[in-house]
């Protein structure tokens, strides 16, 4: 190869077909094992490229194809435990399947979404999986997408206005169940730290908490409910509404985080002011934090099965792929949560 084809980078199949004496097709089609070219042929060609790292063109490839082998991903931040795992899900299938991702963080801004759902659609991804920064503001542009037939998968955070796949949690059996623990703990003054009140996963989990008070006789107390609108991101936020609970004239025995940014932020707050737990107030939230088991003290979570979520779905872009006919039906996966109780909500003394 010359210096100058070095210098450019990769070898070309124009520069293998010139270099042999081949047509560019002929190359293309030994490359590719083709039945129409001889075994000579083949070794020839697949000799030189090798000798000369010839490295095809994965988006060319795809657009000849008419399959990019491209998905496009977006969630709110990856440092987000919960999204890391369903990402990790995620790329464990896409790897084996041989398909690329494109990971975009949104940070909880509809403006950025906006600007990642425009640049994926550029880039011609086969589908689209997405935890959405709202419900309802970029919908229209999502179902644009759709109907260009980009596959897409609404992730953890879904709406109803959009018809397509869904996956995500029992979000409101998993707040009810954390909920209903508390009590049988024997608390009974029990907060609730949410996100924004727009998000799916907010609402069902508000109401489940909401449901296992009034199936237990307990007042629904508004002063116990706080919203983040950052959804934990502005620990600061998360911060201010701690303490907004604890200077309460009646200050709850308990609280109940909603996601994980803002269980374990709840955590490090109460620990930096000396509140003891679960003495002097228990804590239990949703959160996929790692070692939760050697806090001190070990905390109550809610944990959600991230990395299988995001195998599902991306699995469900790939069968639709591979799917003759166009789309119609489509399907909502829910999984299940798992209480898993540590001394962070020991039985209540007094």
């Amino acid at each position: 190869m010359s210096n100058e084809q070095q210098n450019q980078g990769s070898i070309r199949l124009v520069d293998i077909a010139k270099a042999l004496g081949m047509s560019v097709s002929t190359v293309s089609r030994a490359l590719q094992d083709s039945h129409e070219v001889s075994s000579k042929t083949k070794k020839l060609v697949l000799d030189y490229a090798a000798e000369n790292h010839y490295v095809p063109n994965p988006i060319a490839k795809g657009l000849k194809m008419g399959k990019s082998k491209t998905i496009g991903v977006v969630v709110s931040a990856i440092s987000n435990n919960f999204f890391g795992q369903i990402i990790d899900g995620i790329e464990a299938v896409a790897y084996e399947q041989g398909y690329n991702l494109v990971i975009c963080q949104t940070l909880e801004s509809p403006e950025r979404e906006l600007v990642f759902l425009q640049n994926l659609s550029s880039f011609l991804v086969e589908g689209l999986i997405i935890s959405m920064s709202s419900p309802s503001q970029n919908i229209e542009y999502l179902k644009q997408l759709q109907q260009r037939g980009t596959t897409i998968v609404l992730l953890d955070r879904t709406s109803d206005e959009l018809d397509t796949f869904k996956v995500r949690c029992d979000n409101f059996t998993g707040a009810y169940n954390a909920t209903k623990h508390l009590i049988d703990s024997g608390y009974t003054k029990i907060a609730h730290i949410t996100s924004s009140e727009k998000l799916s996963v907010a609402i069902e989990r508000r109401d489940g908490y909401i449901s296992a008070l009034h199936d237990n006789g307990i007042p629904v107390r508004d002063e116990y409910i706080c919203f983040c609108r950052q959804s934990g991101r502005d620990p600061q936020e998360v911060a201010d509404n701690i303490q907004k609970l604890l200077s309460l004239p009646d200050r709850p025995q308990a609280i109940f985080g909603a996601s994980d940014r803002i269980t374990m932020k709840s955590f490090e707050t109460l620990k930096t002011l000396n509140i003891r737990i679960p003495e002097d107030i228990a804590l239990i939230g949703f959160t996929n934090t790692e070692f939760t088991r050697i806090f001190d003290p070990s905390l109550t979570i809610i944990r959600q099965p991230a990395f299988d979520m995001g195998k599902k779905a991306v699995e469900l872009i790939i069968e639709s792929s591979h799917s003759p006919y166009p789309v119609t039906e489509f399907t909502t996966h829910a999984y299940n949560t798992e209480l898993i109780v540590g001394n962070s909500t020991n039985k209540r003394i007094g």
